[in-house]
Formats: structure tokens, C-alpha cells, sequence
């Protein structure tokens, strides 16, 4: 922990074009020989929508969508952390007694003894700290959210009342049921989605992460908005989209030589 080093609401980690880096260099390593693994989240991390997305009320579902998006439509095993499916955001604890991990608790009790700034401590922890992503899963909007009728060990969400499996489960336009609609793209076009090859485009664009899959006659486009902005994205000269997107978290798309994307959209659409 350094003092002064911690940003919030939103930690100043990598910017778009550094995140691009490291997945295309992480496929790289793969490319020809092996195989590699994918993820955004596990125990040992904050929630995926939290940390990579938005998890305002205006942008959780758009943006848990486009990380699903990101995630489902690169090559390499995915990894999905339970909840992340659901749009599960962190808890982001007020208090140091809600805590349960170690490396929280031996930290704030560090800092409070060299005198250091305890708030600015936990108010960093509400984006960066373990237990954000170890608090029970959502089932449904019974007490405990239907983890358990006993006392769990970690709070749960209070946002379990609309973010839950049941819920959601119902819900044709949920993150859930978007979740398995990009499992059933991936497995029905696995030659592209799963085996085809990556091209990065676009490298330096600071909000859109934008990338073929496949090769040949079977190739297609993704464009991801990592941005709360509505973007244009000139699409490059040779590129010819199809107009019907295969998959897409927004009702709206417009072919052009200019798409514009909504902000967290996510977007494939097969190249002619």
C-alpha cells in the first residue's frame, strides 16, 4: 500500500490501448502452438463489472455484456467466475469489520499504526479488495439471496433484490440470458469464434476495442465500446460488414463507412 496511490471511483490501471496490448500478446504466445486460457475474474479479484466495466445502475448490463462479449468471442479457454454471468458488482464495504480476507485486515491494521490515511484505505479496497468478488451468489430475492437460511459469512449484495439468477433467469434481455446466448454463438461458430484467428485493428483507439476472428471466406468483425461514451468507429477501408449483427447488447446498428456504437456496446457482425 502507498498513500496517495489509490484512485477512486475508478482505478487508473491500464488504458484501453494497454489492456489491447496484453490480450493480443497473451494470443500470440498461442497462436501457432498451444493453447491459452482467458478470464477477468476469480476469488482472488474484484467483480469483473466493477473492476473492467460499469457498475453504476445506468451501464452494469451494457457493460457486463460487452466484458461477456470480450471474453466469449476471443481464442482461448475462457474462464467465467460464478456471478459474473449474473452482472454481480462489488459489495464495496463502508467498514473494516464487514471485511473477511487477511490481506485487507493486515493492511488497514498496518496502516493504523503508522498513523496513515485509513479512509482513503477503504474506499480504495471498495474497487480493489478480494472479498468483493467471495460474497455469496445471487439465487434469487429471498433473504440471504438464497444462499443460505443461516448466517453467511460475508454480507451479501444488497442489489441481490434485481440482480439474481431467478430474475434474470425470466428476464429474455438479462445479462444472464445474454451470457448464454454468446456460449451458443461461440459453440455454433467455433471454426471462427474459438479456432479462427486473431487480427487486432485499431490499436491506439482509447474506447473501442475492435478485432477480426477467422480467416478467409469466414471471417467476422467484433467492435466492443469500453467507453460510457457514444463513439463513432471509421471501419477500415476492404472491411464489407453483413447489416445483421450475429450477436449485439443494443437494439440498434447501423452499417457504414462510420458505425456508431452506444456506450458499453458490443457488436459481431460476419464480414462479406
Amino acid at each position: 500500500y502507498v498513500p496517495g496511490k489509490f484512485k477512486t471511483p475508478e482505478p487508473d490501471g491500464y488504458k484501453l490501448p494497454g489492456f489491447k496490448q496484453i490480450y493480443t500478446r497473451w494470443d500470440s504466445v498461442f497462436a501457432t502452438k498451444g493453447w491459452g486460457t482467458i478470464y477477468l475474474g476469480n476469488h482472488d479479484q474484484p467483480r469483473m463489472v466493477t473492476r473492467w466495466g460499469d457498475d453504476s445502475p445506468e451501464f452494469r448490463e451494457p457493460s457486463s455484456k460487452m466484458l461477456t462479449t470480450f471474453l466469449l468471442s476471443m481464442r482461448a479457454t475462457p474462464y467465467y467466475y460464478f456471478g459474473d454471468e449474473l452482472g454481480m458488482s462489488n459489495i464495496k464495504f463502508d467498514k473494516i469489520d464487514d471485511y473477511r480476507d487477511i490481506e485487507t485486515l493486515n493492511m488497514y491494521k498496518k496502516i493504523q499504526h503508522k498513523g496513515g490515511n485509513l479512509l482513503e484505505f477503504l474506499n480504495a479496497q471498495k474497487i480493489s479488495a478480494r472479498d468483493n468478488g467471495r460474497t455469496p451468489f445471487q439465487w434469487n430475492k429471498t433473504p440471504n439471496a438464497g444462499f443460505t437460511t443461516g448466517t453467511p459469512w460475508i454480507k451479501v449484495n444488497p442489489n441481490y433484490t434485481t440482480v439474481n439468477e431467478e430474475d434474470e433467469a425470466k428476464n429474455p434481455n438479462s445479462c444472464l440470458n445474454y451470457f448464454k446466448k454468446m456460449v451458443l454463438l461461440r459453440k455454433t461458430h467455433k471454426d471462427v469464434l474459438v479456432y479462427g484467428k486473431y487480427q487486432l485493428l485499431d490499436p491506439d483507439n482509447p474506447k473501442i476495442y475492435a478485432y477480426i476472428r477467422g480467416e478467409g471466406p469466414n471471417k467476422v468483425l467484433v467492435l466492443l465500446n469500453f467507453s460510457k461514451d457514444r463513439v463513432g468507429w471509421d471501419v477500415p477501408e476492404g472491411l464489407q460488414i453483413k447489416p445483421t449483427p450475429l450477436i449485439n447488447n443494443y437494439n440498434t446498428f447501423v452499417p457504414g463507412k462510420t458505425i456508431t456504437l452506444e456506450p458499453y456496446q458490443a457488436v459481431i457482425v460476419e464480414l462479406q
